[in-house]
């Protein structure tokens, strides 16, 4: 180990291997320093990737140049693409991860990764002066650094609780990170107490499935990252199943919320509101007569099942009464008691956009010591905390993404101007330009800055610029052109319902037709498509940009308002305390806050459109807007 680096990171979650692995692509000498390298990457919670809005942000990281998505396609146990049903602002995708192949594959990849050094220990103190970060101290060494990056997830005087079993630890049995936190609070960094769940493991042999649903993956060829060329067939694929918690189950946990750690007083952290233990749903939800539950396997040969949306706080002796009375779970073995985690973050008002904190200069945080939870949140937050510690390392502009370009721009804005008072989980409701931030179009969103900053190389860059162009052709031979085939376009017509035609019909006026599908359009141009094959991830770009159009050009059009805001660039120097007009709680939010633009600072909670207008007032007064 050398002594001195580029960026040091610390934790090897989601979080810090994506921060890691980018710092070290940009050319920066990197010290990645975890509690236990076994655990890079871990997944503590339920094995899985994607899912609403997380399954956008997965691809988005692919699009810049992560790891998760490529990490993700490796040997998934299943796959499957959420919401077909509705409209492609919501559809996402979701995967059924191995819980040790999955990480095995990550720390394979970092452990070949040029300027990485990988070291074991626990990083009690970080060093600064005057403002500015200079390294951290591992287990009585020091390191120095031009950059830090702190990713602890879950780890800060992590406390796991399940009933009256209380004790100091991290998740999966690992041990709490202690000294950090009052570290970081003799810097005057505010910090926030949070709380999160995990549910109980079952043995798979003891659980009879056929009192359950079988929810099976995706036949289709699909993929998180974009440079995925093989697919697990359906074949190869593990099944879930959905049972439901009735009234005996419901019941039996009223009879014994008093023993819950979750109601009576033990647990202190706020937790996450659209992630409760099943104690907090059977309360908050008391009209409800059922509630979902999903049987999921954790590894590809092992007995583990993860039964998703049963976290608890109750004793062990009531969480086995619990399980033993779901259908299917009569006789079910307990490999693993549920438990609560409480653990330290970092409030949100004390970093920026770019994930530095505003007390330190070069030190970032990412993951959940930001206040998120989940995995990609966590990896999206690493990948950029970890882009913007390179650039301010080269002396290069910071980088943000705004709220029309990702979803990983939403999450840093909501976290920096609205704050959160518990784990923050994204959510397709979030983003007001959902329709511009889909599956589908991640890499067109992304990849030229992916590419402008180093981490897409020429080879994948090709592709995409070819695969647009591809669609682009497409469309074009479909708008210029009728369809020769008159008689296979009536037979279609008669299929979907419609009267057969004399007229001359161009195939982009069909396809913009509800129920009409490229892939049988495209028979019907004749040779005319011939040079021209598209893959399905093409087909649903082609099919999402010519059927909503009109929905596209709308948003779009909102869009450029709020642009027009972003760059009405606020001064960092600004007196908000004794700015005149002002009412005293916007003074006080923006002088927390410190927002960048007029933008960001009509995002802000406790800030209204009159403070807005005040607000532009003064700057034009002083001439400064």
């Amino acid at each position: 180990m050398k002594e001195v680096y580029d960026v040091i990171v610390v934790g090897g979650g989601h979080a810090g291997v994506e921060a890691c692995f980018v710092t070290s692509r940009l050319g920066l000498s990197t010290l990645l320093v975890t509690l236990n390298k076994r655990m890079i990457a871990n997944m503590p919670c339920n094995p899985h990737i994607g899912g609403s809005a997380k399954g956008i942000v997965v691809r988005e990281i692919d699009a810049l140049g992560g790891l998760m998505g490529i990490a993700a396609d490796h040997r998934p146990l299943q796959m499957k693409m959420l919401n077909t049903g509705k409209g492609p602002g919501v559809q996402c995708l979701r995967s059924q991860q191995d819980k040790e192949g999955y990480p095995a594959y990550v720390q394979s990849i970092l452990e070949k990764t040029p300027n990485l050094d990988i070291l074991e220990g626990e990083v009690k103190t970080v060093l600064q002066e005057e403002g500015v970060v200079k390294g951290v101290v591992v287990n009585g060494m020091t390191y120095l650094a031009k950059a830090v990056i702190l990713t602890t997830g879950t780890y800060m005087n992590g406390r796991i609780i399940s009933g009256r079993d209380v004790h100091p630890g991290g998740p999966d049995g690992e041990p709490p990170s202690l000294g950090l936190s009052e570290d970081l609070a003799s810097m005057g960094i505010s910090l926030v107490r949070l709380k999160t769940g995990t549910p109980p493991r079952l043995k798979k042999s003891t659980i009879d499935f056929s009192k359950a649903e079988i929810q099976l993956g995706s036949d289709e060829p699909l993929a998180f990252s974009f440079s995925t060329k093989t697919f697990t067939p359906l074949e190869k694929q593990l099944p879930c199943y959905l049972i439901y918690a009735g009234e005996k189950t419901i019941n039996l946990v009223k009879d014994h919320l008093s023993e819950s750690a979750v109601f009576d007083g033990t647990i202190q952290g706020i937790g996450p509101r659209y992630c409760p233990a099943f104690e907090s749903k059977v309360t908050r939800f008391a009209d409800k007569p059922r509630h979902q539950l999903f049987l999921e396997p954790e590894f590809e040969e092992g007995e583990s099942i993860y039964l998703q949306g049963f976290s608890t706080g109750m004793p062990h002796e009531i969480q086995e009464e619990m399980v033993h009375s779901l259908p299917g779970l009569e006789h079910a073995e307990i490999l693993k008691w549920a438990y609560q985690i409480e653990y330290d973050a970092i409030a949100a008002n004390e970093f920026d956009e770019t994930l530095q904190l505003k007390k330190i200069q070069g030190l970032y945080i990412a993951g959940q010591i930001c206040g998120t939870s989940g995995y990609e949140e966590a990896a999206g937050l690493g990948l950029m905390a970890g882009i913007n510690a390179a650039r301010k390392i080269k002396g290069e502009k910071p980088f943000i993404l705004k709220r029309n370009e990702a979803y990983i721009g939403v999450m840093i804005d909501d976290l920096v101007t609205k704050g959160t008072d518990e784990p923050y989980r994204l959510l397709s409701s979030r983003a007001e330009y959902r329709l511009l931030l889909r599956h589908d179009n991640a890499d067109l969103r992304l990849m030229d800055y992916g590419h402008d900053l180093g981490l897409i190389d020429e080879e994948k860059y090709s592709q995409f610029k070819e695969k647009y162009a591809q669609i682009d052709k497409v469309i074009d031979i479909l708008s210029t052109n009728n369809i020769p085939d008159r008689e296979g376009l009536n037979a279609y017509f008669e299929e979907m319902g419609f009267p057969r035609t004399n007229d001359g019909k161009k195939g982009i006026e069909l396809l913009k037709r509800p129920r009409f599908t490229y892939v049988r359009i495209a028979p019907l141009m004749g040779d005319l498509l011939k040079d021209y094959p598209l893959t399905p991830d093409q087909v649903l770009c082609l099919e999402t940009k010519v059927k909503y159009e009109g929905y596209l050009i709308k948003e779009e059009k909102a869009a450029q308002s709020y642009l027009k805001e972003e760059h009405m660039v606020l001064p960092k120097d600004l007196d908000y305390l004794h700015m005149d007009g002002l009412r005293l709680e916007a003074r006080q939010k923006l002088d927390a806050v410190r927002p960048s633009s007029i933008g960001q600072a009509g995002r802000i909670a406790g800030v209204n459109p009159a403070d807005i207008t005040i607000l532009i007032l003064n700057m034009k007064k002083e001439r400064r807007l």
